[in-house]
């Protein structure tokens, strides 16, 4: 059995743990609030972009744009966007399991297979693989709309010189502060955006464009490609603030459990100490006697 130092020392230590724990909570709570908003404002846009695109591109002849060429699929890449940090419990690794498993399925059909890694631990987990061909790896700290244009067209440059056929990115896709959901969406070739399953199709009347609408179409593309990025960027962003709060959270409850549990180990060894105490004092007056 440990000596009563030993436990008491023991106590201490995670004790000392939990208000840790239960700071981090607290400030990971704080950076939720404002980085849920900003995901929450972002996302009428990215619904007002994508009716947009889909108004100009259901009707469109594909052939006539590079970033909308379907071809033979060759090689694959994908976007993997992950947190910086961790501490967030499965966050992370959920989103990796996901990437490997694209990776495996993708190549059993011969496919070739890369990531660009958004994203610090996404690149500490997947640099083992030996097929990340390019990092961003101090950026989802204190990310903008730059940072998501830099990654859009060095991605969208490979795809146009051949080196690519197929993009998907990655991402968790935030539901709630206990939910996030290891989400893939289609990147390149950029499909007609296709309304959601069970809405009503809207009626709409029948709209002239100046420029034309191909012309229009060069433009939003690859706007259009940044928006993609910047809104996956933003669900990683509060989701990983969500889920760090929600492990901080078990962290310091799982420490109020050992306290507890360290607590009757204590008594028990302070409690056998008495006892060991009494049974000497009372062999030596019998001994006396």
């Amino acid at each position: 059995m440990a000596t009563l130092k030993e436990v008491k020392t023991k106590i201490s230590g995670v004790k000392k743990t939990a208000q840790i724990t239960k700071a981090m909570n607290m400030v990971a709570a704080a950076r939720l609030r404002g980085a849920q908003e900003k995901m929450e404002d972002f996302r009428p846009y990215t619904s007002k972009f994508n009716d947009a695109m889909s108004n100009l591109s259901g009707g469109a002849n594909t052939n006539a744009f590079p970033l909308m060429e379907k071809r033979v699929v060759k090689s694959v890449e994908l976007i993997v966007v992950t947190s910086d940090r961790g501490l967030c419990g499965s966050f992370n690794s959920n989103i990796i399991k996901l990437s490997l498993q694209k990776m495996a399925g993708y190549e059993a059909e011969g496919k070739k297979v890369s990531f660009v890694c958004v994203g610090k631990k996404g690149h500490q987990l997947l640099k083992k693989s030996g097929k990340v061909r390019k990092s961003y790896t101090e950026t989802m700290g204190n990310f903008q709309m730059f940072n998501a244009r830099e990654i859009a067209t060095d991605v969208a440059d490979k795809f146009l010189d051949g080196t690519t056929d197929r993009v998907e990115i990655l991402f968790n896709e935030f539901k709630s502060v206990a939910r996030q959901i290891p989400t893939v969406a289609p990147f390149l070739p950029v499909e007609p955006v296709q309304a959601e399953a069970g809405t009503e199709k809207k009626i709409s009347g029948d709209y002239i464009y100046e420029p034309s609408s191909e012309e229009i179409m060069d433009v939003l593309q690859p706007l259009y490609l940044n928006v993609l990025i910047y809104h996956s960027m933003l669900e990683v962003g509060a989701g990983e603030h969500a889920a760090r709060m929600t492990a901080m959270d078990n962290a310091t409850n799982a420490c109020k459990d050992i306290v507890k549990n360290l607590t009757v180990v204590y008594n028990k060894a302070r409690q056998a100490a008495v006892t060991s105490e009494l049974m000497d004092i009372v062999g030596g007056a019998e001994a006396l006697k």
